[in-house]
């Protein structure tokens, strides 16, 4: 019933910039939060950053100052602005989106499928 679509990974040298962007359609009464996450390989997934519909982000310490979360809620899309890149920054990140359903005014909670982001010279 809701879609996620990511778009933006890749491959970036060190220092580089990338951003990532993912939409979200379908049955869609309203969106709460809209986070990005990240899995590098052998680890858990873990925040990267959020922000609520009312626009207030949240970020791990580890990319604040360097990554900017931000979305356009005309266009149910969140978008992670990754600067200063570093080759910890490698892993797979993955859009995740709360809200609430058209259908019966249910929550839901969906994942997009990730996108791998590699940083390396």
């Amino acid at each position: 019933q809701v879609q996620l679509v990511e778009s933006g990974g890749g491959l970036v040298q060190p220092g580089g910039s990338l951003r990532l962007s993912c939409a979200a359609s379908g049955s869609i009464f309203s969106i709460a939060s809209m986070g990005w996450y990240r899995q590098a390989p052998g680890k858990q997934r873990e925040l990267v950053a959020v922000i609520t519909s009312g626009g207030s982000t949240n970020y791990a310490d580890f990319v604040r100052g360097r990554f900017t979360i931000s979305r356009d809620n005309a266009k149910n899309t969140v978008y992670l602005q990754m600067n200063s890149l570093k080759p910890d920054d490698t892993a797979v990140y993955y859009c995740k989106v709360d809200g609430v359903l058209l259908s019966g005014q249910r929550n839901f909670i969906s994942w997009a499928q990730g996108t791998q982001v590699t940083v390396s010279s």
